[in-house]
């Protein structure tokens, strides 16, 4: 028996999800709201604002879906899993309580305190004046997080404390960010590489994908402002078998058990965001979803029916499911609009996809475009997501770089630099 799916989001995350659904032999169709131009290639559009949760379970309810996935932040955060419980439908993702983990960084800060999570020295502050003295106290470099959701652009790696004072006035006085800045978290500075983890969790078993490494700012050598990610690369070549063993036992494990302690058990994606510093790897911060740039390569790279999953990790049966993934590597080349993070234009044509995707190995995810009149054109800072498989890092990277270089728009912009800090791969 087949089923429909309807996917909430409309970023390059939702289409590499749709993109792995498709493949099933248990879907038959696909739902995006309000997806994007290139989810109308694997779905049918929905129309209904993602924040409009009652009308999207509504929508579910109308067309039977047997099976909706909660792509993006806001909606997990604003409650879309309890809406559609509340209803009776079968929903993929946590509970509105399950998601402050990552809807407020203090909540996940002080879980981490309490748990004895490894992660930077921190304080939190709704005060502007308080936070500024705290600031000018420690001095830099340090790291200034606005509380809320901000679409990944809330954090301020600081390295002078002209900088600091500058990310605390935007933050909290000038609400760059909104009501996501009326609290921060200021937390000491780590040095050390990034490393995303991501786990499927029923509430109480799980298992581990591979490492995956993004690169979030904007500059080349990890300069400029930060942005929801520039390119990603999985497995990460030098993040070993234990390392993934000693992530899995200080950060994993107990998360999830504090997580079910407070009668809030996480159902879903786990992704905590971690620095490999000399002494241990210490979280940065936690998300409870799919990465993005993440998710389009380990959509690449996942081998088990998404669908399997997914309604395991929703009846409680993970630990019976079998999780395999490809062997091989996977990389995202991110091409955005000319000036994103900041200000950019939209409403460029964009032209190249098809020529790119005759390459072996590619699959090109759309994020911030939008198919009007039959011409595909830009309509987000992130444009496309650009990934290619290999059987090495080395041979993934070049792919996906031969491919980005055929797609053209007026402004587009990508790092040439993903995965240079990985030079041990073969």
């Amino acid at each position: 028996m087949s089923i429909d799916v309807l996917i909430v989001g409309n970023s390059a995350r939702e289409h590499a999800i749709g993109w792995k659904l498709k493949q099933s032999p248990k879907v038959d169709k696909i739902y995006f709201a309000t997806g994007n131009g290139g989810t109308r290639s694997v779905g049918e559009n929905v129309s209904i604002p993602m924040m409009s949760l009652e009308t999207l379970a509504q929508f579910a309810q109308e067309k039977c879906i047997d099976l909706t996935i909660a792509g993006m932040d806001d909606p997990i955060a604003g409650g879309i899993v309890d809406t559609f419980q509340a209803r009776g439908l079968k929903i993929f993702g946590p509970s509105k309580a399950a998601a402050q983990i990552e809807a407020s960084k203090a909540f996940s800060k002080q879980l981490m305190h309490d748990a004895g999570i490894p992660t930077a020295e921190f304080k939190i502050f709704s005060d502007y004046k308080q936070a500024l003295k705290y600031v000018r106290e420690k001095g830099a470099p340090i790291v200034v997080k606005a509380s809320g959701l901000a679409l990944g652009k809330g954090v301020y790696v600081c390295t002078s404390l002209s900088r600091a004072e500058e990310a605390l006035k935007e933050i909290m006085h000038d609400k760059v960010f909104q009501n996501a800045g009326s609290e921060v978290v200021i937390e000491e500075y780590l040095e050390g590489q990034e490393v995303s983890i991501h786990v499927f969790t029923d509430g109480t078993s799980y298992a581990m994908f591979p490492s995956a490494q993004d690169h979030k700012q904007i500059g080349e050598g990890d300069t400029g402002p930060n942005t929801g990610g520039m390119g990603v690369i999985a497995p990460v070549p030098w993040v070993t078998a234990e390392m993934m063993k000693s992530i899995e036992e200080a950060v994993v494990k107990p998360t999830l058990e504090a997580l079910r302690l407070r009668g809030t058990p996480f159902v879903g994606v786990l992704y905590p965001g971690l620095k490999m510093t000399a002494s241990g790897p210490k979280v940065l911060e936690f998300n409870a979803r799919f990465g993005a740039p993440e998710a389009e390569v380990f959509m690449r790279l996942l081998k088990t029916d998404l669908v399997d999953i997914c309604e395991a990790c929703i009846d409680g049966s993970l630990s019976m499911q079998k999780v395999e993934w490809h062997s091989g590597a996977a990389a995202t080349i991110m091409l955005a609009s000319g000036g994103y993070p900041l200000h950019y234009e939209k409403g460029y044509v964009i032209s190249g996809i098809d020529e790119a995707e005759k390459i072996p190995g590619v699959t090109v995810f759309h994020a911030g475009t939008i198919y009007a009149e039959g011409i595909l054109k830009t309509s987000g800072g992130r444009v496309l997501s650009v990934s290619a498989t290999g059987n090495s890092l080395k041979e993934a990277l070049k792919t996906a770089y031969k491919a980005a270089d055929l797609i053209r728009f007026d402004g587009k912009y990508c790092r040439r630099d993903i995965g240079a800090k990985s030079p041990n791969d073969k």
